[in-house]
């Protein structure tokens, strides 16, 4: 079993996760870093563990291996995520199953295993990434899977956070505005940038500022906080 702390980080391959991965290996943590496409790391201090966490099962095999291998978990990020914006009669079946799949059947399967694994050691933390959509809607966004699913999340934090408050696990979620990711062509950015109040999209270290925050908050828990330029505040 690790000294350390161990951070299972999803979605880790690119983007924001790959950047958490490196903010919690500064913190100290060793990490289990998992995704589709992940590939292995040279760093004794990370696992990687290629998998669809929208299949049955999947999350669960993730929090095995990261016992397997470091012997508890003590922080779960729930980063893996896919968004579809169309117009909601133009949704199909096969979009709803993409983005259930991996916004709810992901999150909930590896946080089973996950928040079991916590109560093991006596806590942890649970942190899941949301979008501000879920409670300000953008007229010029259409995204009801989004709001459908990722509200869902919104809503299972303070649930979570209630039900385990006395069993020392946290869990918190942020609500991003538009964050420049390669999801988001530089073409798009301009437009991107003019929904959000201040003006801007958000950097990928917004986020992880925002995370690293609350894993040094002990008495935060159940917080939606929105990491969005002000767009939750109005327009």
């Amino acid at each position: 079993m690790t000294e350390n702390k161990v951070a299972i980080i999803t979605g880790a391959s690119q983007g924001i996760g790959a950047a958490l991965v490196t903010a919690y290996r500064k913190l100290g943590y060793d990490v289990v870093a998992t995704s589709r496409s992940i590939t292995p790391s040279d760093d004794p201090g990370v696992l990687t563990v290629a998998g669809d966490l929208s299949q049955p099962g999947a999350g669960a095999r993730v929090v095995e291996r990261a016992l397997a291998e470091f012997g508890r978990v003590d922080t779960l990020i729930n980063n893996a995520g896919v968004f579809i914006a169309k117009p909601f009669t133009d949704y199909t079946d096969e979009d709803f199953d993409a983005v259930a799949g991996l916004n709810l059947r992901g999150f909930f399967d590896v946080s089973r295993g996950a928040v079991a694994a916590m109560l093991e050691t006596g806590g942890g933390h649970l942190v899941t990434v949301s979008t501000t959509l879920a409670d300000h809607a953008l007229s010029q966004v259409p995204s009801a899977l989004a709001s459908l699913t990722k509200g869902g999340l919104n809503a299972v934090t303070k649930s979570l956070a209630v039900e385990y408050a006395g069993r020392g696990i946290r869990a918190n979620t942020v609500a991003l505005g538009i964050i420049r990711t390669p999801m988001h062509p530089p073409e798009t950015h301009e437009f991107l940038a003019a929904l959000h109040p201040v003006g801007r999209m958000g950097d990928i270290d917004d986020v992880v500022e925002a995370i690293v925050y609350l894993e040094n908050a002990p008495f935060v828990t159940g917080e939606i906080l929105h990491v969005d330029g002000g767009q939750s505040a109005g327009h």
